[in-house]
This record gives structure tokens, sequence and C-alpha cells, in this order.
């Protein structure tokens, strides 16, 4: 038996799980696919965390500092699992890189896998997406906000209008996504707050079906972007977005005061919501985890217990459960941490 937990995925919740493990004094080997680490909010090139707006890099680097260097962390960077064979505590786990492949044995293992961003033009193109280049989603809008320049693409020139479209892919029964992805009313309102930083004159309208600012994020960004920036928020179901000349045009409906409305905009951003990534769903099926009936990894217990599977010694964190935000993905990334290490204090003390 190795004793070793491996956490798979390098992102906020995976981090975190790493750092867990090894501040517990067990080995960890931190799989990650891509290069580096640090996951959606460094690969999507997010400018600021929500809802605190630390610099993203800065507040990253911090968690990588924390695992990256540690004697008992491997960590493998461009490494993706594709095979498992065994039960807990005996995984042979074969990982495979451009370098070729190696099988490692595992007492337990910490799925952190995230979520993918919903296409907007996958099964509709109602919003423009790929029609109009002034139509972006929230992760275009905060690779611009992170360079410092908001600017219309398809003219160069700073928008004096731009409104946000909510519940894009999120809350829709007809595409099958019957859920709320959690943190995109509060990622909206952050990028209309960065946007009002850079340009004050510009207009910022947030139409919403209706806003979901839970705990503290109500007072750190729903009222600041209202008392503070004057962003507008108009409750409003939006039905397309269209072009007429070189403005783009929002229809729908405002819902508050039951009429029709069609409102000329510089941009449209829309709000994208999460999905189940494609290593989630890998990794649900090499380890023979069942999934809930979102086609997230399922976890034992409900609310009680937010990180153990159904699967003996395999735990999961962050947004492979479910959507999630950044402070419940971190907080269930040291309790899968926790869990992971006790499964193998429980095997050692037993045997």
């Amino acid at each position: 038996m190795s004793g070793k937990v491996m956490v798979i995925g390098g992102g906020p919740a995976g981090l975190e799980a790493a750092r867990g493990v090894i501040e517990l004094g067990y080995e960890c080997i931190l799989v990650e696919q891509r290069d580096s680490l640090g996951g959606s909010p460094i690969s999507a090139s997010y400018a600021a965390l929500t809802p605190d707006m630390e610099d993203t890099e800065v507040a990253m680097a911090r968690m990588i500092d924390s695992v990256v260097g540690n004697e008992l962390a491997d960590i493998r960077l461009g490494n993706s699992v594709t095979a498992v064979e065994g039960s807990a505590p005996e995984f042979k786990v074969t990982l495979q890189s451009d370098s070729g492949s190696e099988i490692v044995d595992i007492c337990s293992v910490v799925v952190a896998t995230g979520f993918k961003h919903f296409d907007p033009g996958r099964e509709t193109q109602k919003y423009g997406y790929y029609e109009y280049d002034d139509v972006l989603t929230l992760v275009d809008a905060e690779k611009m906000l992170k360079s410092g320049s908001f600017v219309r693409p398809s003219t160069g020139e700073a928008p004096k209008t731009v409104c946000f479209v909510q519940c894009v892919g999120s809350r829709d029964r007809q595409i099958g996504n019957q859920w709320c992805s959690k943190v995109c009313c509060g990622v909206a309102t952050k990028e209309a707050i960065e946007i009002k930083h850079l340009l004050p004159d510009c207009k910022v309208i947030v139409f919403y079906i209706d806003m979901r600012m839970y705990g503290f994020w109500e007072d750190l960004l729903y009222w600041k972007a209202q008392e503070e920036y004057r962003v507008n928020f108009i409750r409003g179901l939006v039905s397309e977005v269209t072009k007429r000349g070189d403005t783009i045009v929002v229809k729908g409906e405002d819902t508050t005061m039951g009429r029709p409305m069609e409102v000329p905009m510089d941009m449209v951003i829309l709000s994208v919501g999460m999905e189940p990534s494609d290593g989630t769903l890998a990794m649900a099926e090499l380890f023979e985890l069942p999934l809930e009936c979102h086609g997230y990894i399922e976890t034992k217990g409900g609310p009680l217990n937010t990180v153990q599977t159904p699967i003996d010694g395999v735990f999961v964190a962050g947004t492979a459960a479910g959507p999630a935000d950044l402070e419940d993905s971190i907080s269930m990334g040291g309790a899968a941490a926790l869990k992971a290490c006790a499964f193998i204090r429980r095997i050692t003390v037993t045997n």
C-alpha cells in the first residue's frame, strides 16, 4: 500500500486539496492535463476574482506556491489519467503524457476536474454569438478586462452601451440544463463594475430573470454596482439578439412592466453557465463513479457529506460535483483532503 493520495485537477479545488494532503503529512500526486496550474481562473484569463476583486494572478500564485516545491508534492503537468485498475487502497492508475505512460500506486483519490462553460451557440443562435462580433461571453469579457482595454471587437472603439444577458445555458429545461450555475449573477456584476472602472461614462445594463446574490455578495457586489457605479438592473426575458446596421439589438420582455422591449446596444455579454467538464465525465467512467441527475459526480450523504462519493476511497471537490463558487470549491478541496487522508489512516490502523 503506497499511502499516497492522487488529486486530479490543478484548479482552485485541486490545489487546496493537495495543500491539505501535504499539510496532513501525506504524499500527494497532483495531476493536471494542462502545462500549468491554476485551472479556469488562469486558463480563461480571469481578471479578478469574485467577490473580493483580488487580482487573479496574485491570488492563484499564492495557492500554487503553497504546493510547488514541497517534498511531499509530486506534480505531474501535461498528464492525463487514462486507466484505473483495482480499488482503494490499492488503485493502479495509468498516467499518460507526451513522454509516455506510467502506472502509479494510489491509496485514495480526489477528483477536482472542474467544469466547462456553456457554448451559447450549441443549441440555438438566438443570441447571435457566432454571428456578431460584438456579442461576447463572460469569458471573452474577462480577457478584455484583464488586458485593461475594453472595446467593441467590430470597431476597436470604446462602447457607450453594454448589457449582460443572464442565465444563458442555465435554468433552461428546453436544453436540459435544469440548474442555476450559482456564480453568473455575481461574475456579471463584478464585470459590470470593472467596465465602469475603465469606462465611467458607459451605460451598463444587466437583464436578469431574478438576481441570485447570496450571502455577502449582495452587499459586496449587487448594491455596490447600483449605488456606486450606477449599473442598471432590469428584470426581463431576452428572446433574441439581432443586428440593425452597426448596432446590436436586444429584444424581449420587460417582465416588471409587462411590456415588450427592444434595446439598442454597442456590446452584449452573455452570462454563460456551467456544465460538467469532459474531464469530470472521463473520471466518472474510469473510477465507476455514478452521476447525479444533472450529470455531475454524485456524492454520498447529501448536504451533510458533500465530498464523499459512493466509491470507497474516492472523493470529489469543487465543480466536478456541481455548480460552485470559489469559496465552495476551496472549502470542498479542504474537506476532500481531510477525508482522503482519514481514509488512509483508518486502513493503516486497521492493518
